[in-house]
């Protein structure tokens, strides 16, 4: 259905006021910085994390990948509706990768937590069994376990509140580590050990740094946004663990939530502030909001909606999907901004085809939606190269390169360039930075995890041995 709006000629000079909020100066984007890295010093301070809104989480992992690791290990990967097992082979500079999903069912996602837990060590059993593992020996295993965890060493994490529509009884405040070595305890068919617990930020940086040494960040930007980095050890106040060597620490910063104290209002919108505010989890995630894929669709779908009212757009006219809240896709943006002129807007023309307002869709009109994508794309890529440069100049080494990985990132046409260009801009002139896509963080990366830990377990080096747990 098609309803009439308010017309008046539209104009791009009209547009742009409406998006002037959204073209950002660089001295805007350098106060971001200033302003997360005086809440970064807050989440990494004993006196002040209880209360700081950026949490700072030691990860326990304190080593990257040096090539030297060889061997089997297995990695998990729950985060979702799917859970993966993988087989990693590493032979120095190669790694060779074997994965078989396996489903969760709804029945198993709220029943009780046993078994969950049953179910993910029989689908472990299941892939050793395939893959001819049963006998070959102890295997370590990293987890990659994508809920929101307080970590109290490399290999021991409890659950703070189960996300994504898990509710599994018994588990939120206990050792998943744990409940997973009861579970195959219990089984008593299969020889493995969880030395590592991680989320896919720290995978991301593992799964680059495997192939780039310098690699020392690790960014998500996809659904949602998260960085981590690796940190010195006498920085991290808050740090409980073993002083040995190596003297540094992952990081994990869950800087989705920067902003929830007030301190980017200055920045967001009348419709950052909408969005917030119809959220699930209104105040909280600010920065996420204003980044990630989860919402970048739906700042564009408002700006639509208020260009519509003014007149600006498709004649005047809306639509019920165009009204409907989060039904504008963030991959429409992405397609919205490959095409050009000479493509006559193919890609625009199906996505308003989409929303039913082809009929009232104008070359104009293409263009000006291209534009407003485009700031809302500039201005997200943008808040993330400050996060980013912020870390690059905290670890002042010449030069660093920062693993990506997301939906976001990975197909947007140009948030990579946007990223380079303005982080080299609000970088340290003295300082050299590349941006990386990460591959397969979830999965590689926590074999890889579990590779170091191995390693330097056998070395007998104390500061990185697992807890000995379950």
């Amino acid at each position: 259905m098609v309803h009439q709006k308010c017309v008046r000629k539209p104009t791009r000079k009209c547009i742009e006021n409406v998006m002037k909020d959204y073209d950002l100066e660089k001295g805007t984007y350098e106060r971001v910085g200033r302003i997360l890295l005086d809440e970064m010093e807050q989440g990494l301070s004993r006196d002040t994390n209880a209360s700081a809104v950026i949490k700072m989480f030691p990860t326990y992992v304190r080593a990257l990948p040096d090539g030297s690791e060889r061997g089997n290990f297995l990695a998990l990967d729950l985060g979702g509706t799917n859970f993966r097992v993988l087989l990693i082979t590493l032979k120095g500079a190669s790694v060779e990768m074997e994965n078989k999903i396996y489903p969760i069912s709804q029945e198993l996602m709220i029943g009780h937590g046993t078994k969950l837990f049953d179910h993910i060590a029989s689908c472990i059993s299941d892939f050793m069994t395939d893959h001819n593992l049963k006998g070959a020996g102890h295997l370590p295993l990293g987890f990659t376990f994508s809920f929101p965890c307080a970590q109290d060493s490399l290999n021991v994490g409890r659950l703070v509140q189960w996300t994504k529509g898990f509710a599994c009884e018994g588990v939120q405040n206990q050792d998943v580590v744990k409940l997973l070595h009861e579970a195959i305890a219990r089984r008593g068919d299969i020889d493995v050990e969880c030395v590592a617990l991680l989320n896919d930020t720290v995978g991301c940086l593992m799964s680059c740094a495997f192939l780039d040494h310098n690699t020392e960040i690790g960014v998500i930007l996809g659904t949602g946004t998260n960085a981590c980095y690796m940190e010195k050890l006498d920085r991290v106040g808050t740090w409980d663990g073993d002083r040995g060597e190596p003297q540094q620490v992952i990081i994990n910063t869950e800087w989705g939530a920067f902003g929830s104290n007030g301190c980017l209002d200055f920045l967001r919108t009348d419709v950052d502030k909408a969005i917030d505010e119809a959220s699930l989890n209104p105040g909280k995630q600010l920065y996420e909001k204003m980044i990630s894929g989860m919402y970048m669709g739906e700042i564009v779908r408002r700006v639509l909606v208020k260009c519509v009212s003014q007149g600006l757009l498709f004649e005047g006219h809306s639509s019920d999907l165009l009204d409907t809240p989060a039904r504008f896709y963030t991959k429409y943006i992405s397609e919205i901004e490959k095409d050009t002129d000479e493509d006559e807007f193919r890609r625009t023309k199906i996505v308003f085809e989409e929303l039913g307002l082809e009929e009232h869709l104008t070359d104009d009109d293409c263009r000006n939606v291209q534009y407003i994508c485009s700031l809302v794309s500039q201005r997200a890529a943008y808040l993330a190269s400050a996060g980013i440069a912020t870390l690059l100049n905290r670890i002042e080494k010449p030069n660093i390169t920062v693993a990506v990985d997301g939906s976001l990132y990975r197909y947007h046409p140009y948030f990579h360039q946007l990223m380079m260009d303005k982080t080299r801009q609000l970088l340290k002139p003295e300082l050299n930075f590349h941006i990386r896509l990460s591959e397969d963080g979830s999965g590689r990366g926590a074999a890889l995890v579990a590779a170091v830990a191995h390693r330097y377990h056998s070395q007998g080096i104390h500061g990185y041995k697992p807890t000995t747990n379950g």
